[in-house]
């Protein structure tokens, strides 16, 4: 395949729902008295359009971009290689490329059947995997292998079926700076599937150095509150339409794939508005932040006043006492 890639330099040095709906409501932290009526989808996500090549080029545009995204320069493609497997400390088994690099899937793509989402800007900070000589190492079934055809008619190699990327910012072999960004991209598992991160439960417990104990969910996304919303005497979401778009309704996730969460009111409900199944934390819906680009962002910590970290018991983290 023939896709620009950003620079050969780059890689030359490198080597039960549990329903307990008598308890909601009960012992649940009050809300704040300065908590107004209007929904606050104030914040601004931090996250341009994936797919529209005109939004921001910030760090939040998406693609992981840092403004200036690459080289005019035109560049050798790098061809894929032999695959192989490498073992990260926080990721678990990784896929890399020949020369060692990281590879990514993007979520806004699909494998069944394959197609990439990703071009223009998105395909310059995220460089497609060219299918040609791509071989499989140790470790690697060879008949996940494939290609896809691009919009531009190169052949793009498939893993699992899923579109295959490098990561403009990753220099050295073994670098996973493209992992997590935007909540869309992912390292690649041998299989296809995401590199650890979907390792983790549905939701568990991540310390973070300012605010402590706080829930993440399966992509260690942090995960928050909305203090306008309710628990008693029924689960009431009050984030919807705009904020909800910028704040991510967390799906239903069965108690048995949960670690360290407390489990009474941990339990899922129908939202009115889009039928949709929420899960909620003390019996308080959760969410999470478009402006959090990567796991273990706490973006979405206090803002507008109303948005906060929730705790293992589905207390709200750091919030102001009434």
């Amino acid at each position: 395949m023939k896709t620009s890639w950003r620079s050969a330099s780059l890689v030359a040095t490198a080597a039960g729902v549990l329903a307990l709906t008598t308890a909601c409501g009960q012992g649940n932290t009050p809300t704040p008295s300065s908590a107004a009526q209007n929904v606050g989808a104030t914040a601004p996500a931090g996250i341009g359009s994936i797919t529209d090549p005109s939004a921001s080029t910030g760090a939040g545009n998406g693609y992981g971009a840092d403004g200036s995204q690459a080289s005019s320069s035109p560049a050798a493609v790098q061809p894929a290689g032999k695959l192989t497997v490498a073992s990260n400390p926080d990721l678990g088994n990784v896929l890399t490329d020949g020369s060692g690099l990281t590879l990514y899937r993007f979520d806004a793509d699909t494998a069944n059947p394959p197609k990439s989402n990703c071009d223009g800007d998105c395909a310059t900070t995220w460089p497609p995997v060219p299918a040609d000589d791509a071989t499989a190492g140790a470790g690697i079934d060879k008949a996940l292998l494939g290609e896809v055809t691009r919009t531009d008619g190169t052949k793009q190699l498939t893993v699992g079926g899923w579109p295959v990327y490098r990561y403009a910012k990753d220099v050295n072999a073994g670098d996973v700076n493209g992992q997590g960004v935007g909540g869309k991209w992912f390292a690649l598992a041998p299989d296809g599937k995401k590199a650890t991160l979907a390792d983790l439960p549905g939701l568990s417990v991540r310390k973070d150095a300012k605010l402590g104990d706080i829930v993440v969910d399966k992509n260690g996304m942090t995960v928050y509150r909305f203090i306008k919303d309710k628990a008693w005497p029924k689960v009431v979401s009050n984030c919807t339409g705009d904020c909800l778009a910028k704040w991510p309704a967390v799906g239903e996730v069965s108690s048995d794939d949960t670690k360290g969460i407390v489990k009474k009111g941990l339990m899922g409900f129908t939202r009115p508005d889009n039928g949709e199944k929420q899960q909620t934390v003390d019996c308080w819906p959760i969410y999470t932040f478009s402006g959090d680009a990567k796991a273990g962002d706490t973006n979405g910590q206090g803002v507008g006043g109303t948005w906060y970290a929730v705790s293992p018991e589905g207390k709200l983290v750091g919030a102001p006492s009434n």
